[in-house]
């Protein structure tokens, strides 16, 4: 069965009207979860990557399996306040205010190539934030890479605007 219908949808959540996508049925499949895994690290094996960055949360669980496999090191990048070294950051907009992501100033070395991963994308603001951080650091983003992408919000749309490569492995219609 293919990776979509391993993800559960929970109509109205957090808000009336949501259809939020739970990733979390994938991870707990264990066939479901080694698929997807199996199926970024064909995607990546013969591709150059010197890191791996996972956004907060998610992200970690996915691109710290991905990296294993592809023998690289693993990068997280958090929300502020949450690295206990010097860091960089970059704020991005929220619905109603803004909030801002962090990432260790000698995680990523100038001229490498990072692969940015998350569970999802929907308006992008949060993967738009994460390319600046890393392309701050001199290094260079190789694709963003998500488990579920939802095209009618634009995030997709936004990161290929900034010239950016993106991989979904599935599409949810809607919002």
């Amino acid at each position: 069965m293919p990776i979509k219908s391993r993800i559960r949808t929970i109509k109205h959540y957090p808000k009336e009207g949501v259809m939020f996508r739970d990733f979390t049925t994938l991870l707990q499949d264990p066939v479901g979860f080694r698929i997807s895994i199996d199926e970024l690290h064909n995607r990546y094996k013969d591709v150059k990557i010197d890191k791996v960055a996972g956004i907060e949360s998610r992200g970690f669980i996915m691109g710290g399996a991905l990296a294993y496999l592809l023998g690289v090191g693993f990068v997280p990048i958090r929300k502020q306040g949450k690295l206990p070294s010097e860091t960089i950051g970059q704020d991005y907009e929220l619905e109603y205010g803004t909030d801002r992501i962090e990432i260790h100033i000698d995680a990523i070395n100038p001229g490498e190539k990072v692969l940015i991963v998350d569970d999802l994308i929907a308006t992008g603001g949060t993967a738009e934030a994460a390319v600046k951080l890393i392309q701050e650091m001199k290094a260079e983003v190789v694709e963003c890479c998500f488990v579920i992408d939802l095209p009618d919000i634009g995030g997709r749309a936004r990161l290929e605007a900034m010239g950016q490569k993106v991989f979904a492995q599935c599409e949810f219609e809607g919002d």
